[in-house]
This record gives C-alpha cells, structure tokens and sequence, in this order.
C-alpha cells in the first residue's frame, strides 16, 4: 500500500479442487475456482491481476461492503433523536460506507481448520466517526470453504447505537471469468414482495407484492 501497509492474499483450498483466493484489502474475494460438471475449473468470481487495480478500481470487485452497504438517501439518517450526515459520494446519497469504506481498509487475518472445513477469519476495527459514523465497530467476517460450498459469515459488535449493514461484492459468471455475459443466467429468489426503487435507486418504502 502508499502508506506501507502490507496486504497479503491467501488461498483456501479443498480435496475437490475448489480454490478461493481472498487479499486483506478490502477482505475481496479475487478468485473462486470451481470444478464443471466434467471437472474442468474455471474462476466463476470477477477479480484483478493486481493490488493498484484495487485500490484504483471503483467497482467494488469482490470487496466486504460496509459500514452501510447499498445507498443512504441524501447521506442522512436519524437514530436516538439525532441525525448524523454522511458524505454523498453517490450524486445526492451515500453509497456502500463513504469514499472510504470497508472495502478500502486492510483487514487483520487469521487462518483455521476444521474437521469439514478451511477458513480465512477477517476482523476489521471502525474507529467511532471513521466515515462519518457513530460508535466504534468490531467487524469480522469469516470465509469458509467446504467441500461444495462457500460460506460467508458476517458479524459485529458496537461500543454504542449505530447502523451496520456488511455483505460482499462478488460479481460471478458461472461460465468462467472471460466466457461471454450471464445473461443466460438464471436466479432464482425466494420472496413473497419487493422493494420497488427511485430514480436514485433509493427504495420508495412500498412493499410490493410478486404474487
């Protein structure tokens, strides 16, 4: 890193086959190789070839997202009787964390070994005010590797009344990274309504049904 922080990144890896490469820099997900149905692997998780591409990159590629993922309407929200503003990096709104959110910070790392499992431990700590937000945040996340799954952890604890909403940023094509579009993917969502949005993409508040 410019401040001469070190990133490491580490690969988990499973008897299958299955390998997935994860870099402290935003605790992103570069890699996730799969075998087909044949058992050829391919890398179904969009990444970069380098740390600069990362940093400089605003896509969020395969990044933790927080402390708030997804947007903030005019960067501003209201808990206990005070309204705290946020910076308005996304037009009028506030998008995933600020201009230096949890995908922008290098995560402390641990490794472990299960009986049925490999896990990379993340653990990242938000200063009260880092970002404009309250209270001082303890986020780990923890990325475990079974023999066909990947499985994503997410917690956090507070030091007071704050808001956290973590996910990941994957972008997956389960052709093969440089294997054409997805848009013959299909996804299939359990759910009885939906949250129609904005123009800005901010939710309206209606709960619209899908029956």
């Amino acid at each position: 890193m410019p401040d001469g922080t070190e990133v490491y990144l580490y690969t988990l890896a499973n008897h299958l086959g299955l390998q997935l490469d994860i870099v402290t820099y935003g605790g992103a997900i570069t890699s996730l190789k799969v075998p087909d149905r044949v058992g050829v692997l391919g890398d179904i998780v969009l990444g970069f070839d380098t740390l600069d591409e990362y940093v400089t990159n605003p896509r969020y590629f395969g990044a933790l997202i927080g402390r708030h993922a997804n947007r903030i309407a005019l960067g501003r929200f209201s808990l206990n009787g005070v309204e705290y503003q946020l910076d308005q990096n996304n037009g009028v709104n506030h998008l995933h964390g600020g201009y230096r959110g949890f995908d922008k910070r290098v995560w402390n790392a641990t490794e472990e070994q299960t009986s049925d499992s490999v896990v990379l431990h993340l653990e990242y700590v938000s200063k009260d005010g880092e970002e404009k937000y309250p209270g001082t945040v303890n986020a780990v996340v923890s990325y475990a590797l079974f023999a066909d799954k990947l499985r994503i952890d997410y917690g956090a604890t507070t030091d007071e009344d704050t808001i956290v909403n973590l996910t990941n940023h994957s972008y997956f094509n389960l052709k093969g990274a440089g294997s054409g579009d997805i848009l013959g993917h299909l996804v299939t969502i359990v759910a009885d309504s939906y949250t129609p949005v904005d123009s800005g993409l901010i939710p309206t508040g209606e709960l619209r049904s899908l029956m």
